[in-house]
């Protein structure tokens, strides 16, 4: 396909939720389908950079010194106007805050494409409805905005790319003994706890588990430490608990080889999905319909409850009862199945 219009490099601002990078692989893809030959860049928070940095077709992964949550609106005006010089002919901004469209706008790229939100319509030169934000798939919304107004197209899947030899460092660095299959835990949402299985579960299906021949390993970031510890604790067994210990590229390079991925609705749920892994997906505040697993090989378990899907960070009633309501064992069955 001919390349339409100008060759200019195009610049997704990207979000902050690692799981939502991973999703905006998709957008990325259609580009590259679309325009071939053109640049994109993607601006990235903190915590996205190593996933914008794995995905294929982005020329540069471009860091935004300011993490989820911070306004820092100068600070967005100055790292706009140090991008004036990159002859960027167009952006397309995924987040829907008012913030994520200073930056463009400082750069002065001409044509500035994204949802309404927010009163930032000035903002954009393509200011796009958004009716279906609380029900539509996040990756067909991102994908839409690169696409022409009321198009429709069926999105590839997010897929991530790993850096050469970093599976093989990451093996050697973080070696695990034994025999079996690897069933990787992921206790983790950075969102909040009405998305989070309880610790209890997991240290029940990681018990279930050794005992039917897995060897299990604990991924997450610092903040799932407590969580990973309480595991570990309550499981009884052997567990390799990496969290806190690697990086968001080793925990991709481990998902990339487990055997199977017990996951919550979590960021490191759409890496293990972008890598084609069998994923169980725990769904409890949060709603299957907006943010499925992409691998074809994922079984979802979630409670149908009056009170769900909530989207709270902390479950209103207290009780949890969509997540504690589902079973280890099974859990534990629907990996098994899978692996048949």
């Amino acid at each position: 396909m001919r390349a339409l219009g100008s060759v200019s490099p195009l610049l997704v601002v990207g979000p902050s939720w690692v799981g939502d990078m991973v999703m905006a692989a998709s957008l990325v893809e259609v580009l590259r389908l679309r325009e071939p030959g053109r640049p994109i860049d993607v601006l990235a928070p903190p915590a996205a950079v190593p996933i914008a940095r794995m995905i294929p077709g982005v020329r540069r992964a471009i860091p935004l010194g300011l993490g989820h949550g911070e306004l820092g609106l100068l600070a967005r005006w100055k790292a706009g106007r140090a991008l004036r010089n990159e002859g960027y002919g167009k952006a397309i901004i995924l987040p829907r805050a008012f913030k994520a469209a200073i930056v463009p706008l400082a750069a002065g790229i001409p044509e500035r494409v994204g949802y309404k939100a927010e009163l930032r319509s000035p903002l954009l030169t393509d200011a796009r409805p958004d009716p279906d934000r609380k029900t539509a798939r996040t990756l067909d919304r991102f994908v839409a905005l690169g696409l022409p107004v009321g198009s429709i197209a069926r999105p590839p899947r997010p897929r991530l790319m790993l850096p050469d030899g970093v599976v093989d460092v990451a093996a050697a660095k973080f070696t695990l003994s034994g025999d079996g299959p690897v069933m990787v835990l992921c206790p983790g949402a950075e969102y909040g706890p009405a998305k989070r299985w309880p610790a209890a579960r997991f240290a029940a299906l990681a018990a279930l588990a050794v005992a039917a021949g897995y060897r299990i390993r604990i991924l997450g970031s610092p903040k799932d430490q407590e969580a990973a510890d309480a595991i570990a604790a309550g499981a009884g067994v052997p567990v390799d608990n990496l969290v806190g210990r690697t990086s968001l590229i080793e925990a991709a390079a481990i998902l990339s080889e487990a055997d199977v991925v017990i996951s919550n609705d979590s960021g490191l749920m759409h890496v293990a999905g972008a890598f084609d892994r069998r994923l169980v997906v725990l769904y409890g505040a949060s709603s299957e319909k907006m943010t499925p697993p992409a691998s074809p090989f994922a079984r979802v378990m979630a409670r149908e409850l009056p009170c769900r899907p909530c989207h709270k960070r902390v479950c209103p009633l207290g009780t949890l009862a969509c997540l504690e309501g589902i079973a280890a064992e099974e859990v534990l069955a629907a990996a098994e199945q899978m692996r048949r």
